[in-house]
């Protein structure tokens, strides 16, 4: 089987395949075509769960109501209202769990389950919407999914910061269920 000279792949026992002969530029060149690669992969991925429709006017829009009530409702641990499925679909049509990981519990971006304890819901707003380039963290601010949905996507990590919302995969719950 002939391989381009410098990019065969060898085997050592108890290591991983590693590149013989590879010259800097080109293991350059394959980490950015990797650094390239991986976002539209992941925006595939995330291009196969639909949209989820803006979040109504009547949705909570605050951390806690004035009431003291939550601003997600759960039964189960999984079933969720419709307000807090919204925040869900949207985290995963914004692909979210690439840096935050499947279960929010932190990838190359902090566990949300942790940071949403004592992140302030306008705190939360600010990171999304503006970003923190310095930590990795890119802005929201122009995509219109995330930024009309952005308190159903609160509610959806809130709950799971709590830790009402026991499952990442969360399910609509029974019309009736939770009131």
């Amino acid at each position: 089987m002939a391989m381009a000279r410098g990019l065969r792949a060898i085997a050592s026992p108890g290591t991983t395949a590693v590149f013989r002969n590879t010259s800097p530029t080109m293991m350059s060149k394959l980490a950015r075509a990797l650094l390239i690669a991986l976002p539209l992969v992941a925006a595939g991925v995330a291009a196969q769960d639909p949209a989820p429709a803006p979040a109504t006017a009547t949705a909570p829009a605050t951390a806690t109501a004035p009431d003291g009530s939550k601003p997600y409702k759960v039964v189960d641990g999984y079933k969720v209202d419709a307000f807090t499925m919204t925040g869900f679909r949207t985290w995963r049509a914004a692909a979210c769990d690439r840096c935050h990981g499947a279960e929010q519990q932190g990838l190359v971006g902090p566990s949300l389950v942790n940071s949403l304890k004592v992140l302030t819901k306008e705190d939360f707003v600010k990171t999304v919407r503006d970003g923190r380039l310095e930590k990795g963290m890119v802005s929201f601010k122009e995509n219109q999914t995330v930024m009309s949905n952005i308190d159903a996507l609160y509610a959806y990590l809130k709950g799971r910061s709590d830790g009402a919302i026991t499952r990442a995969r969360v399910e609509p719950m029974e019309a009736g269920a939770g009131s």
